[in-house]
């Protein structure tokens, strides 16, 4: 029976930090392109909330292109639309969705409650675990050749990675009770909503002070309930630092945030080499 793996996997069962990226652009060629940035890359979020690719067929097609890399490829996860309130049994759908589409993984964003927690983890399990329906005839061939459709149905309840988001007040209160939930593999800090939520301003570019307490909070909760836990950040130089405090998947940046800075950067050099050449003629 051929084993279900990736990256992502590999990394919290070894309790490594996995450094990862947001894909905020459509399309399968700009997925390859950051998925084969570095060999540092362990994983991508497709994100399907704020981002511009589509549920449905969209998110398939990135899944795709980057599991096309081959065995290595980073572990490609998707963020559904549906937040929190949604997660009442409601947004099954979209689980349903990205994860026949072979998604290594879901994020859900705005859990607040044990039992919004619970119906996520629900819907992304094959029973007796969950309630998750099987059928999708091309799930498997997003895990790569040799993988049948038996070998997905016995395996993918233990490959499958579910993060919820904890970014609102409620979920700040209630986590305790979040991380109680069997078969949560973790919760995501998303710091922005967060800093808002607690009546903060966003990070510019890191947290509030008192944001930050309520972060290493979390962090510290979720490691005593065994539970991983996830940080969105901007640049390699918080993500270090987040690593260092123990993080256990931490976002690096976004391909449209790199491919502006890099923009950005280089044109400045241009400019600026420019601006001297011009200097020395006069």
């Amino acid at each position: 029976m051929a084993a279900l793996t990736h990256p992502l996997l590999h990394a919290f069962r070894a309790s490594k930090p996995a450094f990862g990226a947001w894909l905020t652009l459509p399309g399968a060629f700009n997925a390859r392109a950051a998925a084969s940035a570095s060999p540092h890359l362990s994983w991508v979020v497709v994100d399907c909330e704020h981002g511009m690719t589509s549920l449905h067929t969209g998110a398939g097609e990135v899944i795709a292109a980057i599991a096309g890399l081959g065995p290595d490829a980073p572990s490609a996860l998707v963020r559904i639309p549906a937040t929190g309130p949604c997660a009442d049994g409601s947004a099954a759908w979209q689980i349903k969705y990205v994860l026949d589409q072979g998604a290594r993984g879901i994020v859900v964003p705005m859990v607040s409650t044990r039992a919004q927690a619970a119906s996520v983890v629900a819907a992304a399990r094959f029973p007796p675990q969950g309630i998750r329906g099987f059928g999708n005839p091309f799930t498997q061939l997003a895990w790569g050749p040799g993988v049948s459709a038996s070998d997905y149905l016995a395996r993918a309840n233990d490959a499958i990675l579910v993060l919820v988001q904890i970014e609102t007040r409620d979920g700040v209160q209630n986590l305790d009770d979040i991380l109680s939930v069997d078969g949560l593999d973790g919760v995501f800090i998303g710091p922005y909503d967060l800093s808002l939520s607690l009546g903060f301003p966003p990070p510019s570019p890191d947290p509030h002070p008192e944001v930050e307490k309520t972060i290493q909070q979390i962090l510290a909760s979720a490691h005593a309930k065994n539970k991983k836990c996830a940080i969105y950040c901007i640049s390699g130089t918080q993500a270090a630092k987040r690593a260092k405090e123990g993080f256990d998947m931490i976002n690096v940046t976004s391909d449209s945030g790199a491919m502006a800075d890099g923009l950005a950067r280089h044109l400045s050099d241009a400019a600026g080499a420019t601006e001297e050449k011009k200097g020395f003629g006069y």
